[in-house]
């Protein structure tokens, strides 16, 4: 809940500095001069990636979590077995166990969105944020049905 909390707070606070951005670059614009209407066009577009941005990881999360949910009700949500430092910190020893398995059950059922979530977890338990998301993209996917080209 906290993560849903910060994630909120974080989206509301960029859709505040998208506007006040737009704002500077309708004032640009409205200035009539040349060069103030390029650059007015200029900040015009930076909310406008800023927003689409947002929203594709927006709507990732809310697809993550969705399967998250099937598969906790399924009861096949990857049960967290990582060893930890006394810190709290995963160990990497352990991560590396985990990820082994994971990656071998993903071997062996290639289109089972179901692995390739457990796989996502595993990747980023060990640290491996670019391939977890790719694994989760993965997932959602071949979860919707949708084609998957293998690499």
């Amino acid at each position: 809940m906290r993560a849903k909390i910060s994630y909120v707070i974080t989206a509301a606070v960029l859709v505040f500095y998208f506007a006040l951005v737009g704002s500077r670059g309708v004032m640009l614009i409205e200035t009539g001069t040349p060069i103030t209407v390029v650059f007015g066009v200029a900040v015009l577009v930076l909310p406008v990636i800023g927003l689409w941005f947002l929203w594709k990881n927006t709507q990732f999360v809310r697809r993550a979590n969705q399967l998250a949910a099937e598969l906790d009700a399924e009861g096949g949500l990857p049960v967290d077995e990582l060893r930890r430092t006394p810190s709290g910190r995963v160990d990497r020893d352990s991560a590396d166990e985990v990820f082994a398995r994971r990656k071998a059950e993903t071997e062996d059922a290639p289109d089972d969105w179901r692995s390739w979530f457990r796989l996502a977890v595993a990747y980023h338990d060990a640290r491996d944020t670019p391939r977890a998301r790719k694994a989760m993209q993965r997932a959602i996917a071949l979860h919707d049905g949708k084609r998957v080209e293998t690499a």
